[in-house]
């Protein structure tokens, strides 16, 4: 089986998912289609059923996944939609779902889209474009104190109130329209001594294009309903890339597994709540060092695994 480019963690992912030749499958964030090309792979009287919210990768994905034919099934949502989307489709259980969450290559690399600091373009980050609130939105209407919150929690910036001040200080003269017109404001908010390690916009651009998708909202009311999506056994496997995700993930996984909210000091559960299956992943599966060199955007990919209980 060939791992391209396309794909992080891949054939951890795969590994993990333990595609059966006659499973039902669930990419919700299928992206390029990496990964459900590997999926895909495997099967033989199986399905692959692919959600994306971004028109362009629902066609780069159609295009690629083209040669397995009625095998696959594209739709354009949100993947905490997923329960529903499916049973659109007649399904109402899938033997494993795989989420690759954040932003994919395709859209970083695609300049008009605003979500690299590389490129000079207009604010916009959005992962679905039928949605009407931007970058520029958020960037220029959010108080001081909401890009003081957002930057802070979202992007774990430590000079995050500094450069909400000088945001707003810098929309008072003109709007502030670009990538670059940011990367400006932000550069001005850090002390020089403090720029050296990485790009300064870094964790910025990340907080913002989390709040214009509410990215972390999402995964975390999504995450017990596609469990429940799972067949006894079938599991779900959920790549992240920074520790806020990872945080979300971990404690679902761990909740799910124990659910029991008795005192500690009790003999016995009394509260009856049944564990829902089993963390896989002990400890999150990290990219191999042999990836790590042919793919820089795989250096904080974490791999977490959960298993649906048997009846």
């Amino acid at each position: 089986m060939e791992f391209t480019h396309y794909s992080v963690l891949p054939a951890e992912t795969i590994e993990q998912l333990q595609v059966k030749p006659d499973g039902i499958y669930a990419d919700g964030t299928l992206g390029g289609g990496g990964h459900a090309f590997l999926v895909c792979s495997l099967l033989t009287t199986g399905h692959l059923y692919g959600i994306d919210q971004d028109e362009a990768a629902i066609a780069a994905a159609g295009e690629r996944l083209a040669p397995f034919g009625d095998r696959v099934t594209i739709l354009r949502n949100n993947f905490c939609n997923m329960r529903a989307a499916l049973g659109e489709q007649g399904v109402e259980r899938v033997d494993g779902i795989l989420l690759d969450l954040g932003v994919s290559s395709y859209q970083l690399d695609t300049r008009e889209r605003g979500f690299s600091y590389r490129y000079d373009a207009p604010l916009d980050m959005r992962m679905d474009r039928r949605q009407t609130r931007t970058a520029r939105d958020i960037i220029n209407n959010c108080s001081e104190g909401e890009l003081y919150r957002i930057i802070r929690d979202y992007g774990e910036e430590r000079f995050a109130k500094n450069i909400a001040k000088h945001i707003v200080m810098r929309r008072a003269e003109k709007p502030i329209e670009t990538t670059f017109e940011l990367n400006d404001v932000i550069k001005g908010a850090i002390p020089a001594k403090m720029r050296q390690n990485g790009h300064p916009s870094k964790q910025t651009f990340q907080a913002i294009r989390i709040e214009c998708n509410r990215e972390l909202e999402v995964l975390r009311d999504s995450l017990e309903d596609l469990v429940a999506l799972l067949n006894p056994g079938g599991r779900l496997c959920v790549i992240t890339f920074h520790s806020l995700e990872d945080r979300i993930v971990k404690t679902a996984f761990r909740s799910f597994e124990n659910p029991c909210v008795c005192p500690p000091d009790f003999p016995v559960c009394v509260c009856g709540r049944v564990s829902g299956g089993t963390v896989v992943t002990r400890k999150a599966i990290l990219p191999s060092g042999e990836e790590l060199a042919a793919n820089n955007r795989s250096k904080s990919a974490k791999l977490r695994v959960f298993e649906k209980r048997m009846d």
